[in-house]
């Protein structure tokens, strides 16, 4: 019998339960800091952004760690079991196991913060098993999580824009809130998993969100100051036309002197205000946002103008290249909204400051299920780029569904633009090392901080490959087990880990399954993109189409006969997708228009795939849901109640879904193509 089920009114520990801490908690830990007055400047090397705060942070933890499971803070020279210690001479942190003991380095109070959760994540392995020297330091140079939060409730997007996790941490009641708790508990987590850096609001920046530049400062301020304790830095989305409504000024044209002063005046108060503050990030002429174009001006003039005015405070400008015409006419095929970012941003290569980050998505559309890397993280070698994905799941499920995205992030990070000869076999995570990389948040203040338990995995994730994005996906999710269902020693039920491996390993490809088949795309309901709806951006000037007909389905994006989208990559990739003999079956769809008789190389046709896939992909769902049903004897002891509830709600309705995404698919496309399933399955 289930036992009641008692809703916490506290966050959800996620990845840092009491249990968690077990390992390190039980041990003596010493700690050699310098009693700091201030930033840590008076460390040789020091990076003056890691101040005595943190420093205190890191005792504070260790305190609450060792009071929680019986340890002890000693002398840092009685021998501890695990000594943190400050060493000018590192980059990031050294971990060193000698006969049981573990010691970690780093140069600063941030670096040893995140080295002491390193500690943290590996529990009882830590102090285990042969002896061990390593360095671990992050491999992108920025690590930045971009929250889409409103101020204000919009009419249309809400509290948070593409958000499914209740409202924001931020914000409530059209003003930051007073209690500000909830964000430094955020902040942990990401401290936990190397996250630095979060811009606290909407890159769709409306008229109550620009003020967070001006009047609203000093409230900007109190949220860096939540940040602050755990190393992470506070940024603003800036709307381009804030000399003009924001200043007064008759223009924002970024090659006009008064405007370089208004934002020059801008900055400098920002930091005057928030010393660590860390820069802009600007959505500039997409999707009706203002921007260079309305002076004749091009993106590298826009992003420059921020650039020189951020310079003189170390500050960067995250320049995103989701740039596209959004009025396109349906009719016009030889249009294509996947050519747009690179053909806007490539001419530009060499133009942009050094400061000046150019933040691109991974593919060339907008965070498709599937989707090929975006040609533009090949395109600007003189650029800093960073790479951008999206941890909130617009169109993967809305934390409806289990989908959990590293090994499509991995894939896409992974990615070798040139083919692997030479010096080009570089991947995308090498591309965007000096940018770094950025997502979409999927949180907000929804108890379980994600809606759907399970998509605290995606967050988890996120933060992991973007401190080492070769880790495998598998692994990472093992780790976030490991940690979120620890229970009061440590351990976790082996039941447990089995189960969540089989409902999350495969979910993305489960989901990919039941949706847009082989790299078309979107096919969901307008708007909200939640569910199947085969034509609902068909006829609309957005640019998304599938282009199905009687005969045959697909985007021709080919050199020789469609609109030369091929032609952005560099050799091989140019010439894998043109050719039907070599492009791969999952992006056939995306590249070209082909009849639904096609052969794949898999041997069936297009038709019959896109029949077999989908009912493959309920049943794995069924699968899923059974999976997690098998634990119900487990709850409460290892799986809490609550979270069990929510998980059975989300995945009743992945279920419901995935059946509604399977009988529209597969009914349309008979009804189009009048090609019967091999199988005789339903067709309604």
């Amino acid at each position: 019998m289930r036992s009641e089920i008692v809703v916490d009114p506290a966050p959800h520990p996620a990845w840092l339960p009491d249990g968690a801490l077990a390992a390190v908690g039980r041990r003596r830990v010493g700690l050699r800091l310098p009693e700091l007055s201030g930033p840590a400047r008076d460390i040789p090397g020091a990076d003056p952004d890691n101040s005595a705060e943190v420093a205190s942070t890191l005792r504070a933890e260790v305190d609450r760690a060792t009071t929680a499971h019986g340890g002890g803070v000693v002398d840092p020279d009685d021998s501890p079991d695990l000594l943190l210690t400050l060493n000018p001479d590192r980059h990031g942190f050294r971990f060193v196991r000698d006969g049981g003991r573990v010691t970690v380095a780093a140069s600063t109070p941030t670096a040893l913060l995140h080295g002491w959760f390193h500690v943290v994540r590996l529990g009882e392995a830590a102090f285990t098993g042969p002896d061990a020297d390593e360095r671990h330091s992050p491999a992108f140079a920025l690590r930045v999580l971009d929250h889409w939060d409103n101020v204000d409730v919009h009419p249309v997007m809400g509290q948070v824009e593409r958000g499914y996790s209740g409202g924001s941490i931020f914000y409530a009641d059209g003003r930051v809130r007073d209690d500000l708790s909830r964000v430094t508990t955020y902040a942990r987590l990401l401290a936990a998993v190397g996250i630095d850096r979060v811009c606290i609001n909407n890159v769709n920046v409306h008229a109550r969100e620009a003020r967070l530049l001006t009047d609203d400062l000093p409230d900007v301020a109190r949220v860096a100051a939540a940040l602050r304790p755990y190393g992470v830095r506070t940024h603003l989305a800036v709307s381009f036309a804030a000399p003009m409504t924001l200043g007064g000024l008759p223009t924002s044209d970024p090659l006009d002197d008064d405007v370089r002063a208004w934002w020059r005046a801008a900055a400098d108060r920002v930091w005057a205000t928030i010393p660590d503050f860390g820069g802009f990030v600007v959505k500039a002429d997409s999707e009706g946002q203002p921007g260079p174009f309305a002076y004749g001006r091009d993106h590298a003039d826009g992003a420059n103008l921020l650039a020189e005015a951020v310079a003189p405070h170390g500050g960067v400008v995250h320049w995103r290249a989701f740039v596209y015409d959004h009025t396109q006419d349906w009719r016009d095929r030889s249009t294509d909204r996947a050519r747009a970012a690179h053909d806007h941003f490539a001419p530009l290569d060499g133009r942009f400051a050094d400061n000046v980050v150019v933040q691109v998505k991974h593919g060339p559309m907008d965070f498709q299920t599937r989707e090929p890397v975006s040609p533009v993280l090949a395109a600007m070698p003189a650029a800093r780029l960073a790479i951008e994905l999206q941890v909130t799941q617009e169109y993967t499920g809305q934390q409806r569904h289990a989908c959990y995205l590293a090994p499509w992030w991995s894939e896409n990070l992974g990615f070798r633009p040139w083919g692997g000869e030479g010096d080009d076999g570089r991947a995308v995570r090498d591309v965007v090392a000096s940018g770094g990389i950025a997502a979409v948040s999927n949180v907000g203040d929804d108890r379980f901080w994600t809606g759907h338990p399970l998509a605290q995995a995606n967050l988890y994730a996120f933060g992991r490959l973007a401190w080492d994005p070769t880790l495998d996906p598998a692994t990472v999710l093992d780790e976030w087990v490991g940690l979120t269902f620890a229970g009061p020693d440590g351990a976790v039920h082996p039941r447990v880990r089995e189960v969540l491996h089989a409902v999350l390993d495969d979910s993305w490809r489960t989901y990919e399954a039941y949706t847009a088949p082989l790299g078309v795309g979107f096919m969901v309901r307008p708007g909200h993109h939640y569910g199947p709806d085969v034509d609902g951006y068909e006829y609309t000037p957005w640019g998304t189409y599938h282009f199905a007909d009687r005969d045959g389905i697909g985007v021709d994006r080919t050199r020789a006969t469609g609109t030369g989208f091929t032609g952005q990559y560099p050799a091989p990739w140019r010439d894998v997708y043109e050719d039907l003999a070599t492009c791969p079956d999952e992006l056939l769809l995306f590249f070209h228009h082909v009849p639904y008789s096609h052969v794949l190389h898999s041997g069936v046709t297009v038709i019959q795939h896109l029949y077999d896939t989908h009912f493959a992909g309920v049943e794995r769902v069924r699968e899923m849901v059974a999976a997690w049903e098998s634990l119900a004897d487990l709850v409460p002891a290892a799986v809490p109640a609550d979270v069990d509830a929510r998980v059975r709600e989300r995945l009743a309705e992945q279920l419901r879904s995935a059946v509604e995404w399977r009988d529209q698919i597969y009914t349309y496309f008979f009804r189009k193509s009048g090609i019967p399933d091999a199988h005789g399955r339903t067709i309604y």
